[in-house]
């Protein structure tokens, strides 16, 4: 039977694609090697530069996340070096696993799954490191798995004091173009990302972002890579093309991309998700149940995940979220599988698909029969009526 309406896709990402991304994207496929195609080249990868605010080399990969995270790695490591990294959340974890399969030695910071990395536990385990064997320490930008945002130029302090040389490698797959995020200033060597959050494409892109001292040591590094190298890409990149086929119509809309979160403002894109995961909260609160995330100024603005009660199965209530609302919502991952659901609230996204997004939730807390209290839409848009006109603060 045909559901009426468009469906509602909130979940942390694939995130839905605008339309004006979509018209972009519906291009003839042009010829990747002709004269023509440097003028798309060198416009992405200009532009690229400028969400990452950095004045360093973007490599744009034909690939998902993954792809990226292996890329920062092959280029940058050697077999059995040791790196640093932090458990905050299930893709924390899934770039260990990848980290070990590439025969590297990781060595994980435990937390408990409810707040991001802690810069004063970096710095401990970097001065316990006297003989300088840990070579890059991996963080997770923004934890999608829990609604945790790590603080990347408080992680930088911290290498700094301790005086280590590790690169500093961020995953922002979730956090680019979404939360606010500054590549050159905060001192990151590798920063990895995709197409599908914040940039509001359709999966298929990624994105390595390097540092200088990232170039040198890949100059030596020695795990195997073809694909994934960087000093091919920037070669080709220098003239606009790339070493090998590139995702052409996504690229169309990469450039679309940037241009809207431009036209808008980067600072006033981030203060409009530091909005909306606020009011998020505020109905959470209003529920009476409680965010993942427990340390205030770690609350990521491009998701909430929300815990529900002992005895509630929150598999069951996104399922009926699902059949009353036709809204999608993020599960829970591994460790609190059941626990957890979670709310996207990034992308192309404003006060009215907040709010729909909200009464979806509280209609299938009803219907599922999650103990909760009434009134959590109410809440969500008294906050959004009170601060339209305000400017949230981009730390």
């Amino acid at each position: 039977m045909r559901t009426a309406g468009r469906h509602f896709l909130q979940i942390p990402g694939p995130s839905p694609v605008p339309d004006r991304i979509l018209r972009a994207i519906d291009m003839p496929v042009i010829d990747h090697r002709g004269p023509g195609f440097a003028d798309l080249g060198h416009r992405v990868l200009q532009g690229i530069k400028r969400i990452f605010k950095t004045t360093q080399p973007v490599i744009i990969y034909p690939s998902s996340g993954t792809g990226a995270w292996e890329a920062a790695l092959v280029n940058t490591m050697s077999p059995g070096d040791k790196l640093l990294m932090v458990e905050t959340g299930h893709f924390a974890s899934l770039w260990q696993a990848l980290a070990l399969k590439l025969g590297l030695q990781p060595e994980l910071i435990e937390t408990d799954w409810r707040r991001g990395a802690d810069p004063a536990l970096i710095e401990a385990s970097l001065r316990a490191d006297s003989k300088h064997e840990i070579k890059a320490v991996c963080v997770v930008h923004n934890e999608t798995s829990t609604g945790s945002t790590s603080r990347i130029a408080a992680v930088r302090k911290a290498i700094d004091s301790a005086g280590h040389p590790a690169l500093l490698l961020v995953d922002t797959i979730s956090g680019l173009a979404s939360a606010d995020f500054r590549f050159d200033e905060w001192g990151v060597d590798v920063a990895v990302s995709g197409s599908q959050k914040g940039l509001m494409l359709p999966p298929g892109l990624s994105f390595n972002a390097v540092s200088e001292k990232a170039i040198e040591a890949s100059s030596s590094a020695g795990l195997a890579n073809s694909y994934w190298q960087w000093s091919d890409m920037i070669e080709a990149n220098a003239r606009g093309y790339f070493p090998y086929t590139p995702s052409t119509n996504l690229l169309f809309g990469l450039a679309e991309a940037i241009d809207m979160l431009e036209e808008e403002g980067l600072d006033n894109v981030f203060a409009r998700h530091i909005r909306h995961a606020a009011a998020t909260r505020t109905a959470v609160e209003a529920w009476g149940l409680e965010v993942q995330c427990q340390v205030a100024e770690e609350f990521s603005p491009v998701l909430t995940a929300v815990r529900v009660p002992d005895g509630s199965d929150a598999d069951q209530l996104r399922a009926a979220i699902l059949a009353h609302c036709d809204t999608s919502l993020g599960n829970g991952l591994s460790k609190i599988a059941g626990k957890v659901f979670r709310i996207g609230h990034l992308g192309d996204f404003n006060d009215v698909t907040l709010a729909g997004t909200l009464a979806a939730v509280e209609m299938g807390l009803h219907h599922a029969e999650v103990p909760h209290q009434t009134g959590g839409v109410q809440a969500a848009l008294e906050y959004l009526k009170t601060t339209r006109d305000a400017k949230a603060k981009v730390a």
